[in-house]
């Protein structure tokens, strides 16, 4: 078995544990990056909204490259999984709650 599938085994419902663990560690390593690549067009993003917007941004990216995984298919799912679409949006709302537009200082 290839490594990546023996982590991927590991389930919660049909949602793989590894999956979760490896985006959100990778956005806390990243977010000092990120955070500073959006202050370059005056945007202060800080960690903790990067660590919210995962899972957001995650859906979007699936859906822009046409990879449809469980979690993006249900959250676009209509009928169902109402309780997985006020948990992204909850997730969308404290995520951006802390985004600040820098504004020039008057020095």
């Amino acid at each position: 078995m290839i490594p990546i599938e023996f982590f991927r085994q590991f389930r919660v419902g049909e949602y793989a544990v590894f999956d979760f663990v490896v985006a959100f560690l990778g956005i806390f390593i990243l977010s000092p990056l990120l955070s500073k690549l959006f202050s370059k067009i005056k945007l202060n993003i800080p960690r903790k909204s990067w660590v919210y917007l995962t899972l957001p941004i995650g859906i979007i990216s699936h859906l822009l490259a046409g990879s449809i995984t469980p979690l993006t298919r249900d959250f676009i799912d209509i009928h169902s999984h109402y309780i997985l679409k006020i948990i992204i949006f909850g997730l969308i709302f404290f995520g951006t709650k802390d985004i600040r537009i820098i504004r020039k200082s008057h020095q």
